[in-house]
């Protein structure tokens, strides 16, 4: 959100959403409201706790295609 990476230390047993709450004043809120969240390069739940030395990824939402039509679709 504006950052390549950042290190931060959390508290003992913050969970994802813990953190995602941390980052809540960065970007627009429907973001954060379908943002997926990736821990030690697999998805996470929300209810995930974090472990010190854990890599998370904020990966946020995509939306699909440009339009152009793909010769090999049929």
């Amino acid at each position: 959100m504006g950052r390549r990476s950042v290190e931060m230390d959390l508290a003992e047993g913050t969970s994802v959403t813990g953190l995602l709450a941390l980052h809540r004043s960065f970007g627009k809120a429907a973001v954060w409201d379908s943002i997926a969240v990736a821990v030690n390069q697999e998805y996470a739940r929300a209810e995930d706790v974090l472990k010190d030395g854990d890599e998370v990824a904020l990966l946020p939402p995509v939306s699909g295609g440009c339009g152009v039509r793909n010769e090999y679709a049929g």
